[in-house]
């Protein structure tokens, strides 16, 4: 795992061959934090990393300056290896969360300013996780949200839609809280 740019940008970390977990290629990382830096300005945001996976989108918002970042995370092998790295980052910024992504969207009450998820692509309730995430407390008038997925789905009549991106085969739809768009 590479994290690409910012203050931990270019380090590499060793994911052990036993995470199940299908990592967001480096090309699709790289291209999508392109267009979300022309959306937010991470320094200091709040941001919410759920199927965390190996971290590499945690690592990535940590590194590009975000103030918080919360990872959400079940599998006890990925769990660990994102343990390891904030360990040897040292970066206290990263809160880690070992449990069950649903369950942590419907309690949480924290707010945050960019959402990122990328759901295992074969999760049984895949498509209900825009609508969960888009109906949640964890809003703020002007959060972002990321939904990572496979070309079989499309959000695009989902309320708040702003746009879609495809690399390769990966596919972002991309949601804005946006108090403007409220009331069209």
């Amino acid at each position: 795992m590479r994290i690409i740019r910012g203050k931990y940008g270019r380090r590499r970390f060793d994911v052990p061959s036993n995470i199940t977990a299908r990592p967001t290629t480096d090309f699709a990382r790289e291209n999508i934090f392109n267009v979300l830096e022309n959306l937010i300005d991470f320094e200091g945001a709040e941001a919410l990393d759920l199927f965390a996976g190996t971290g590499a989108i945690s690592f990535e918002f940590l590194s590009r300056g975000c103030a918080h970042v919360t990872c959400v995370e079940k599998a006890a092998t990925q769990f660990n290896f994102i343990k390891k790295v904030k360990e040897r980052l040292r970066d206290d910024n990263l809160i880690m969360v070992r449990g069950d992504v649903f369950r942590f969207v419907e309690t949480s009450a924290r707010k945050y300013d960019i959402i990122f998820a990328d759901p295992p692509y074969d999760l049984p309730d895949f498509s209900e996780v825009p609508e969960r995430i888009l109906s949640s407390k964890m809003l703020k008038e002007d959060t972002i949200i990321v939904i990572e997925h496979s070309k079989k789905y499309d959000f695009s009549h989902l309320p708040h839609f702003y746009e879609h991106r495809e690399y390769g085969s990966v596919n972002f739809s991309i949601f804005r809280m946006d108090s403007d768009a409220d009331e069209e």
